[in-house]
């Protein structure tokens, strides 16, 4: 039971992670990998701020804030000095690497001491249990850090997919979607398509940051290399998402992306458990996200083949 609810905990805390790559991927095609910097950069902020006494509420937005900055110099990068969308986002995961030093001051923050989201919904929990630090379900021990996680990390990624929602929705939020599937047609409508191009991945790196701060405070601790392949998570629970709702709009696909987040770590939880070497974790989570990009394809194909024979055959009968 602990296994389960720790992996459904990190999988709503990465589904944030996921939602900002489903923006800068899907939304605005733009191969922004600045999030494998930017995650790291959320927890190391969120953590400094944190061993010095900052509330965690505020450490937390700081985190996001932070985000938000990684992502406007990438777009700036790209819109201001015409750099290629995939080389701007490597330069600013580059020098984020030196940025989260700095900001840490060394390679690890821990945590343990420090009062955090996660230990603030911890006192929540024993506080409703009346001062059990435990409680049974369906015959299983749950410790109340565990349900306190669990509990935290549905609500705040309920609220920020609500927001993002809603955001989305707006007349600011409608262009920058427009933006994504036609630049062309935004420009002329008067609308700075490189303005939206900044502010939404300033809006996706903020997402990733916030879910960085959120995993440092429930691992406890914040490493600078905690961001290693993280674009690839997001990516293929992206791509889970997409192929458990099998539709485009905008509501069933931010609930799929959360979904398969959660999904992906589930698995991930599941591998590991059966004897999967931790070490090949970033290996398969790459060749799974290679099949579930190349096979839809060569599934396209078939279905092509065989409609183009049966037209033929008819055509010549």
């Amino acid at each position: 039971m602990t296994l389960l609810i720790g992996a459904l905990s990190i999988g709503l805390i990465l589904s944030l992670l996921a939602l900002g790559v489903f923006l800068s991927f899907r939304v605005f095609a733009f191969p922004d990998i600045t999030a494998d910097g930017s995650i790291t950069l959320g927890a190391a902020v969120a953590a400094t701020l944190l061993v010095r006494g900052v509330d965690p509420v505020l450490a937390t937005a700081a985190a996001f804030v932070a985000g938000m900055l990684a992502g406007a110099a990438t777009g700036t990068l790209h819109t201001r000095f015409k750099i290629n969308g995939l080389l701007s986002g490597i330069l600013v995961m580059t020098a984020l690497y030196s940025v989260n030093l700095h900001v840490m001051g060394k390679s690890n923050v821990p945590l343990l001491s420090s009062t955090t989201l996660v230990t603030r919904a911890e006192r929540a929990v024993v506080s409703l249990m009346g001062g059990a630090t435990s409680f049974n379900l369906l015959g299983w021990e749950v410790a109340a850090r565990d349900a306190g996680a669990l509990a935290a990390s549905f609500a705040a990624i309920v609220m920020v997919a609500a927001i993002l929602y809603a955001f989305l929705r707006t007349n600011l939020g409608t262009a920058m979607r427009a933006t994504g599937d036609n630049d062309q047609m935004v420009r002329a409508l008067g609308v700075s398509d490189k303005t939206m191009i900044t502010m939404g991945l300033s809006l996706s790196n903020g997402l990733v940051a916030l879910s960085g701060a959120l995993l440092a405070q429930y691992q406890g601790f914040a490493d600078v290399q905690m961001g290693i392949g993280m674009v690839v998570w997001g990516l293929a629970s992206v791509i889970i998402g997409e192929a458990l709702v099998g539709v485009r709009q905008l509501g069933p696909v931010i609930t799929g992306t959360i979904m398969g987040s959660v999904l992906f770590r589930l698995l991930v939880a599941i591998a590991l458990r059966w004897g999967l070497n931790p070490n090949d974790l970033k290996l398969i989570t790459a060749l799974f996200v290679f099949l579930a990009l190349i096979v839809p394809r060569f599934i396209g194909r078939g279905f092509t083949g065989k409609s183009g024979r049966k037209k033929s055959q008819a055509a010549h009968a």
